[in-house]
Parts: structure tokens; sequence; C-alpha cells
């Protein structure tokens, strides 16, 4: 064990320049790293993730009470590649939180190790990111033992967006009715597959049982997404039927996910809804800003929409193929200024917490632990033998069976990422 562990401490976070990235100033991610870190933002840049966790790919640091440079210390470490704070005593989450792993709670420690089983994100998507599934836990094992250099978790990666903005979604894929009807109307799906292939799939029906459902639709998805580039191109021509899609062409001009968007759902998140995401389902963000939270993991199979590396044979094999629409929280009050977004997964939960002026929030001590983050305004945040100042763009980790509470005069706008709580309570 290290020495007494602070209440709360304050976390220096990570940034990603995914080319998808709203640019400069448009985008919310620019602004929480600028706060954050306070490095300046290139106007001209994308700026696509703000990562809170302790992935190797993206990792925070710990600012620690009493040293130099704001209090940031280190112990001897190297700053992994790709972050580059202006900060140079430095001590990474995942590194701290090993030397402390009381942090975690007996539970959480227990079953996942001394790492946390979380990543928190912010995400400003200005257009599409690939058509993509995250592997469950047998198969992400293999692709990492495999292609480690492609594949680099052995962990899967279930999801939740939730809105901050009006938020674009493809999600899995359509009922079979719908199914039915973009076979009658989209001709360039039938021009790729061929036309015995789509008469399986207008002939079949619910009776015929949920295994032959999915034998038929993996045999028109796979067919479609291993289309060569010559007949792409001689269909790509015919699209003109969605709106979406002539947006989606001119981001990605002449690529099959542009016809496979038919297959799924389109979803249009409000501010404050959120969709969740298992192993091996079918999904592509195309616009919006969102918080998210997933298993820590960064493991992606893509297979369209994409100029990165595509495993179609991968994505396709591993693909669920259950029909119909995703479930849309809408959060569930935790405090009267609070939802809590709750997923079958017991890695992850999400808060939204919107604190008026001069309003108070306690969140009870849980068996598990937090990340905070501020969003917009300012207030305090103390636990009993600790207390905060926070404002827009700070990030918080709290340790577990810490009651914490918020308060504000001006307004604060925060969320918090945790362990599910009936993982924690069961």
């Amino acid at each position: 064990m290290g020495a007494e562990i602070p209440g709360i401490v304050k976390l220096k976070c990570s940034v990603k320049n995914y080319d998808w990235g709203k640019i400069g100033k448009e985008s919310s991610v620019a602004r929480l790293y600028a706060k954050n870190s306070g490095e300046e933002t290139d106007g001209d840049e994308p700026y696509a993730e703000f990562w809170m966790g302790t992935h190797e790919s993206g990792p925070s640091y710990v600012v620690m009470p009493g040293g130099p440079n704001g209090g940031l210390t280190n112990g001897g470490l190297e700053i992994e590649d790709g972050f580059k704070p202006k900060y140079f005593n430095l001590m990474s989450l995942k590194d701290w939180i090993e030397r402390n792993p009381s942090v975690l709670g007996d539970k959480v420690l227990k079953k996942w190790g001394p790492n946390l089983p979380f990543l928190f994100k912010v995400l400003s998507v200005a257009k599409a990111l690939s058509i993509q599934a995250h592997p469950d836990k047998e198969l992400a094992a293999m692709l990492h033992k495999q292609q480690p250099g492609v594949y680099k978790d052995d962990n899967h990666k279930p999801e939740m967006a939730l809105a901050l903005t009006e938020f674009e979604a493809l999600c899995g894929f359509v009922g079979l009715e719908e199914l039915k009807t973009v076979i009658e109307n989209v001709p360039e799906i039938i021009e790729v597959v061929g036309s015995s292939c789509a008469d399986q799939v207008l002939l079949i029906n619910e009776e015929d049982g949920e295994e032959k459902l999915k034998e038929v639709l993996r045999s028109l998805f796979t067919g479609l997404m291993s289309a060569s580039k010559t007949q792409i191109s001689e269909v790509m021509d015919l699209t003109n039927k969605e709106e979406l899609v002539l947006r989606l062409e001119k981001q990605y001009p002449g690529d099959i996910g542009l016809v496979a968007a038919f297959l799924f759902n389109y979803v249009k998140l409000k501010p404050g809804e959120a969709l969740y995401l298992g192993a091996n389902e079918p999904h592509a963000y195309l616009h919006g800003d969102c918080v998210e939270c997933m298993a820590t993991s960064d493991n992606v199979v893509r297979a369209g929409l994409t100029p990165k590396n595509r495993d179609v044979e991968t994505l396709c094999s591993m693909l669920t193929y259950k029909q119909g629409l995703p479930e849309i929280l809408s959060g569930v009050p935790s405090n009267p200024y609070t939802l809590k977004y709750s997923t079958p997964f017991d890695e992850f939960e999400v808060e939204c917490c919107n604190l008026p002026r001069e309003a108070a929030a306690v969140f009870p001590a849980v068996g598990g632990p937090s990340i905070f983050v501020v969003m917009a305004g300012e207030g305090t945040m103390r636990v009993a033998f600790s207390k905060e100042s926070v404002v827009e763009g700070d990030v918080l980790f709290a340790p577990a069976n810490a009651e914490i509470v918020v308060e504000t005069i001006s307004g604060l706008n925060l969320y918090r990422a945790g362990v599910n709580s009936n993982f924690l309570e069961n």
C-alpha cells in the first residue's frame, strides 16, 4: 500500500485527433481537453475523443497534492507516447491504482484486479465512424493472440453512448419486414449479392425460426460486405434514395458501407437519451456529441465506412444478427438533480447531474470507484476528508466507499462513470 490516499484526486487526461472528429472550436472534446490540460488546441485539427481512465492507448495522470507544477508527481515513470502534457512529473492513474488498490473496493479488486474496469470518454463526431463491432471475451482473446498489433486487448468492449447533442447512429439490423422492404426498394443490394440471396430474404418469415432468419441475414450481409471494388463502383451510381446515404457518400465515396447502411436501424438520440451495445453488435456513430462508457478495451473490428484496416471476414462471422430497434434509455432519477443510466454490463453505469444555482447533490458511498467529468459551470466536490473546487474541464477520480457531496452557487453540469450498482450490491 502507498501513503494515505486523498479522498478525491484530479486527473489530466488524453485526447484523440481521429479524422472523423469535429474541427477546433466546434469540438466539445477540444474545449474539454484545453481546459483540462492547459494546452492550446489547434483550430484546424479534428478533436474526436477525450479519454478518462487507465487504458494504455490514452492514459490519465493523477494530480497529487503537494508536489511541484500544480502537484503532479511520478515515481520515475515514462510518459506514454501520444500524450504530451506540459507537466513533467506525472504518475499514471493505472500505476497509482496499482500502488493504492484499496481505492477500487474489495469486490472490484477481486473480479478485475488492480485496474479500472471501465473507460470513460467524450466524443465529438463530425463524420461517420466505421461500421464496426466489438468482440466478446472469447473472440477478443483469440484475436489478440493472433494479431496483437491490430487487436490490442484480450477484453470485451460492451459500451453505452449518452447524447450531449442530437446524436445519430446506425445500430443493429432492421426487423424482417423492413429488411424485405429494403430488398424490394434498393436494387443496389440485389446487384451485389445476386437474386438468389435476395429471394431467400423475401421468402422467409418469422415461422421459419430465429436460427434460419439469422442464417439468411448472415448470408446477405456477408455477400454485401465481401463485394469486389468493381461490383461496388458499378452500383454506387444507383444509390440516390436516402438523404443519410447521400451524406455518407460524400464522406466515404465508393464504400460498400453506403449500401450496407440500408440494413441497419437509423437512430436519432435526443440530448439525455442513451443506447447501449453488447458484444458482436454492428453499429456506426454518425454525427453529434456524446458521453461514452465501456469496458476497458480498444478492440474494434471494422468492415466499412473507414480508411482503416478492415476485417470483413471476422466481422461477418462474429455478429449476433439480432434484428429490431435498440432499447433507448432515458435515465432513472437517483437524486433530485441526477439521472442514472444502467446497462446489463457489470463494468459500468453512467449518471448525469444538472445542478441549478445554489443547489447540492449527494452521491452515496458505493463499493467501487468513480470518475467525474465537469462539462459546464463550477462548484465544489467533497468527501469526509477532502474538498476540491471544480470547474469545466476538470476530471476527478473518487475512491470506493466515499460519499460525495457536490455543491454550486452558479450552476454545474457533470457526468459520473462507475461500476454497475447491481454488480456492487449483489
